[in-house]
């Protein structure tokens, strides 16, 4: 009877490898909403409030299409990360970090949807570090 050895992953492992599938998950979720905010934009350009008084001056149109193209990033990147590469997850951080950024300058339009994109960026941000990923 011949026993093969098949080496445990780590309880460190297998957090990591759940921390950058959760990342993955949450970039194309926050691709779904991006999408759903610049659709909602296209769709209804009245939807959102109109900010007279706002130093970036940029028009809900405009925004429409920022956050469609945000989306459809964000969604690759998820995607990418699946696969667990560093560059998958560097593309991923900065996403992440223009997507709060956009939604940052957004907030005057939409504050409260505004403010739960930017917690789940910055967790998503928080899972792909965390995961390990960048660790040599």
């Amino acid at each position: 009877m011949t026993s093969t050895f098949e080496p445990q992953r780590s309880r460190t492992d297998s957090w990591a490898e759940t921390g950058v599938m959760f990342a993955a998950t949450m970039m194309i979720l926050l691709g779904v909403f991006q999408s759903l905010e610049g659709l909602t934009a296209l769709i209804d350009e009245n939807f959102y409030a109109d900010v007279p008084a706002y130093a970036y001056d940029i028009s809900v149109g405009a925004w429409a299409w920022i956050h469609l193209v945000l989306a459809l990033l964000l969604m690759i990147a998820g995607f990418a990360l699946y696969g667990g590469s560093r560059v998958a997850a560097g593309a991923a951080m900065a996403l992440a970090g223009l997507s709060a950024i956009s939604n940052f300058l957004f907030l005057p339009h939409y504050p409260v949807w505004s403010m739960i994109v930017i917690a789940l960026c910055v967790f998503s941000m928080w899972a792909i570090v965390r995961s390990g990923i960048f660790a040599p």
